[in-house]
């Protein structure tokens, strides 16, 4: 042992479950021998356990159970071979053992009880995930199908994460198994991007305008290296790179009212897809993905039964009351205004929450239902409520529409003709807290964002009780709300070259975890 320790090792082997210990970043605490290894270039604690202890924290697999709700022992009978692999340009956590959540002793008071020891497993943080060798290709050896099967399997039995220094916890309905499901992502997930079609309505993203979701994904997808494949046989998603928007502009008769162009165009597309190739037949197109933010997103592929039934829509328009839309399967797709492609990030933030002197705002054309009311009972009502047609001239010279929303507690976010609204970006760009008055709305990202944490959502039906709503919110709890916008904003940028937890792959896992929800687990024999 002591030879061994005196060795500067780059791998190092002992027994464990590795199928537990998976992931890089991850603290588990147990009970076992403590190795500290000083001789590395980095400093290397390592306790060697005995069979783990492991947190199932999330059943069903995509509904919203709490951490440490249930514990189970995933220990069997025999050990198992597993690899650390270090990497020499990694940074390493500090060690903070987790004795169970919300609990942490100091590595000092660790070794100080010496009749009770705590074990630690501490791993490198990296942007990419290591994992040995064999298990990679095993990973690779498995066909599309058996690879979600593995992925879905490890998400259920996701072990407890408390904390990240990439997450913020309360954002999130459960970390572990976003956690889980997000690295499961990019170690496994394979797109292939269907090439027919021609421009304007396929293969060309709008940047630009309060539609530009569904053009950033596309040209962010599109360009990625990551996740597309050529080779449809080891693809677990396809997508269908058409832009409602451009569809439109493309075969909408102005005023006529009449979208079956439009509809009947989808459906050939896609009869034309599955009698071309086999990848839409093996599964009913439950495989494949499109990205729609118009609001004609939802109408326009009914005219084909499984491109409406089966398919992942990420839909802007993620309004329940229309039947199109399913929860579980469909993502709701944020909506951005982009003013400029080339700065897609300009002008973010706002003032800090002691400065916000407005306790609500909103300015905006009065179509819908929801708005008409809005005026009706709040316009020019009441000094804390700043709620306006449009911004008038006169108020606009001296203080703009983002300065208001930057300036205000609480922005609120109408419906229009449709559930989703822009300003849900916008007020987490500058942190001011959502308003959400939209009935059967499901929020962006709903599958993995906790949008109780960070955001308000009034009935339709109280509209007129909204500042009595708002008033009896207490200050502590607002401050914590508008803290975890600002810990949001991040998951909602547009990056011109995506990174981790950005808009881009937060929508992309979205996808992925709803895939994986569909998926049905072979029963045991």
């Amino acid at each position: 042992m002591n030879t061994c320790l005196r060795m500067s090792i780059i791998v190092l082997m002992f027994r464990i479950d590795w199928r537990k210990f998976l992931f890089v970043g991850t603290s588990i605490t147990l009970t076992g021998i403590l190795l500290q290894i000083s001789t590395l270039p980095y400093p290397l604690t390592i306790w060697i356990p005995p069979p783990p202890l492991a947190i199932s924290s999330h059943r069903p697999f995509n509904g919203t159970t709490r951490l440490g709700e249930t514990a189970t022992s995933l220990a069997q009978d025999g050990q198992f071979e597993s690899v650390v692999l270090l990497n020499h340009s990694a940074e390493f956590n500090q060690p903070v053992p987790v004795l169970e959540e919300g609990k942490k002793v100091s590595q000092q008071s660790i070794r100080s009880k010496a009749a009770k020891p705590e074990v630690l497993v501490t791993l490198p943080t990296h942007s990419r995930i290591n994992v040995p060798g064999r298990l990679l290709r095993h990973i690779r050896s498995l066909t599309p199908d058996e690879a979600l099967i593995y992925a879905k399997k490890e998400i259920e039995s996701a072990l407890l994460v408390t904390s990240d220094p990439d997450l913020y916890a309360p954002l999130f309905r459960n970390l572990s198994v976003f956690k889980r499901s997000y690295e499961l992502m990019e170690l496994i997930l394979k797109v292939y991007i269907y090439q027919e079609g021609k421009r304007p309505i396929f293969h060309q993203p709008q940047l630009k305008g309060i539609y530009s979701s569904e053009g950033w994904f596309m040209k962010l997808m599109q360009g990625n290296r990551q996740f597309i494949t050529t080779d449809p046989e080891k693809a677990h998603l396809f997508y269908l790179p058409y832009s409602v928007r451009q569809l439109q502009l493309a075969l909408y008769v102005q005023d006529s009212h009449d979208i079956k162009p439009l509809k009947r165009f989808l459906r050939n597309y896609v009869i034309m897809l599955s009698s071309k190739y086999p990848f839409w037949n093996r599964h009913h197109g439950s495989d494949h993905f499109f990205v729609a933010c118009h609001d004609w997103g939802p109408y326009t592929v009914t005219e084909h039964e499984e491109l409406t039934k089966n398919t992942i829509k990420a839909l802007c328009n993620a309004d329940l009351s229309e039947g199109i839309f399913v929860t579980g399967k469909d993502v709701s797709l944020p909506e951005t205004t982009i003013r400029n492609p080339r700065k897609p990030l300009r002008n973010l933030g706002g003032k800090r929450a002691s400065q916000r002197s407005i306790l609500a705002f909103f300015a905006g054309r009065m179509h819908g239902r929801v708005r008409p009311l809005l005026l009706k009972y709040w316009g020019n009502k009441d000094e804390d409520m700043k709620i306006y047609r449009l911004l008038p001239n006169t108020v606009s010279r001296n203080m703009s529409y983002a300065h208001h929303m930057k300036s205000s507690k609480y922005c609120i976010c109408p419906m229009g003709y449709e559930v989703n609204s822009p300003r849900i970006v916008e007020a987490i760009y500058y942190e001011c807290v959502p308003v959400i008055i939209a009935d059967n709305f499901v929020p962006p990202l709903d599958e993995v964002l906790d949008w109780s944490a960070f955001s308000v959502i009034v009935a339709e039906k109280d509209i007129l009780r909204l500042k009595e709503i708002l008033i009896a919110i207490p200050l502590r709890r607002y401050l914590t709300m508008q803290t975890n916008v600002k810990m949001l904003q991040k998951h909602f940028h547009w990056n011109p070259r995506p990174v981790r937890y950005d808009m881009f792959h937060m929508i992309l896992h979205s996808i992925w975890f709803n895939r994986l929800s569909q998926i049905q687990m072979p029963q045991q024999s």
